[in-house]
């Protein structure tokens, strides 16, 4: 089946879809594959660090470097926990405001991968629930 073509955003679109931003109609199959792809949670990651790159300016604080840098680093781990705890949501709100009806983001990667939980829940049933005794 061939695939229909996914126009990639330029580097400026990128970031301001990071920061929240509705792409063109035209990236809309993009938005999809983004939130649904093999590596989606690695994206959502890129996606959380450029939202919290600006406070990297804080290293430049007049005072020592190392109370700064703990401070940055403590708001990057607290950034990224809350990005993480809300990711499925975040991704959703994505596609919703791309066009997409609640719940897209969720049933394409569970449709992608059905293959997979298949094969784990027959190989558990053959493990665990066998009657042989």
């Amino acid at each position: 089946m061939p695939r229909s073509p996914r126009p990639r955003p330029n580097p400026l679109l990128w970031v301001w879809y990071c920061f929240g931003g509705r792409l063109p109609q035209r990236y809309r199959a993009w938005v999809l594959h983004d939130v649904t792809c093999r590596t989606w949670v690695l994206r959502h990651l890129s996606h959380s660090l450029v939202q919290i790159s600006p406070g990297l300016l804080f290293l430049l604080l007049p005072g020592p470097l190392w109370i700064s840098a703990m401070a940055v680093l403590g708001g990057v781990i607290i950034a990224l926990w809350y990005s993480l705890s809300y990711m499925e949501h975040t991704s959703e709100h994505r596609l919703y405001k791309h066009g997409y009806p609640l719940g897209t983001g969720y049933a394409t990667r569970q449709e992608a991968q059905a293959d997979v939980r298949a094969a784990k829940a027959a190989n558990y049933a053959r493990i665990y629930r066998s009657t042989e005794q």
